[in-house]
């Protein structure tokens, strides 16, 4: 199984919208058995896929059980090869305990988590919080690659290099196989002379990979977060449906990945 975490410091950029966008296509289009872990106490892809509550386990009791059942935490969507592990409220309670928590190891609970399960699927993502937490901390240690959604605004690199500097000693101090695979541009408006101009900004920068693939701005995503559906699944024609594909399709064959379809 391999982990790939979601993650910007920057709210807005669509990290939850291109967590599970991306964890639908791997599933729907190219026939792999995907765990989408919701790491983010607002739980909105939990609610996309219509599986919030308060009923079920799930992040924070990873967090914070000793020994999780993992059978009891994931739960099937209504998306034939796509799994949940759902996130609320209790996240930040849970992330708190962690930490006041010396008996074992505050860093490595979700690594040990996902290895229960690592048999059971072809891919995990993690859509994590804007925010370094220990849950994010757990998030990047159980990791293979890093991706970082970014928008273009004044305000497009803010936390970049805190961000980097992060991913880099979690290598360094506590998994050397992670790798930051790189940026990729959301909300992207090709008439705009300032997305323009900021992405070729961004590709010029040393140490941020840029993805080629963009994910256009569409009017079709915000009503398919009303219809608690993933874009490829309310309008699979629009921009941003077929953009997505196309980053999916550029991830996999810059990750070396074996397409199964």
């Amino acid at each position: 199984m391999k982990t790939i975490s979601i993650i910007n410091l920057k709210g807005g950029v669509a990290k939850t919208i291109s967590s599970m966008n991306m964890a639908h296509i791997l599933a729907a289009v190219h026939g792999y058995r995907v765990l989408l872990v919701d790491n983010d106490k607002q739980g909105n892809a939990s609610k996309i896929l219509n599986r919030h509550g308060y009923s079920h386990p799930g992040v924070a009791e990873v967090m914070t059980d000793r020994a999780v059942d993992m059978a009891a935490v994931i739960q099937h969507t209504d998306y034939a090869g796509l799994d949940i592990i759902t996130a609320n409220m209790n996240l930040l309670a849970a992330n708190l305990q962690v930490l006041l928590d010396q008996s074992r190891q505050q860093q490595t609970r979700f690594k040990k988590a996902l290895q229960q399960v690592s048999g059971q699927y072809d891919y995990c993502i993690i859509d994590n919080a804007p925010d370094i937490n220990i849950s994010t901390i757990n998030a990047l240690v159980a990791s293979d690659d890093v991706l970082v959604p970014v928008t273009i605004d004044d305000f497009a690199l803010d936390g970049l290099a805190e961000l980097k500097e992060q991913i880099d000693n979690t290598k360094e101090e506590l998994n050397q196989a992670l790798c930051f695979r790189g940026c990729f541009i959301t909300q992207y408006d090709r008439q705009n002379e300032a997305d323009l101009q900021g992405e070729a900004y961004l590709k010029g920068l040393q140490g941020y990979p840029v993805f080629d693939t963009h994910i256009r701005r569409t009017a079709k995503m915000k009503p398919c977060t009303f219809e608690r559906k993933p874009i490829l699944a309310y309008s699979s024609r629009c921009g941003a449906a077929q953009d997505y594909k196309a980053f999916v399709e550029e991830y996999l064959r810059k990750s070396g990945a074996v397409q199964k379809m």
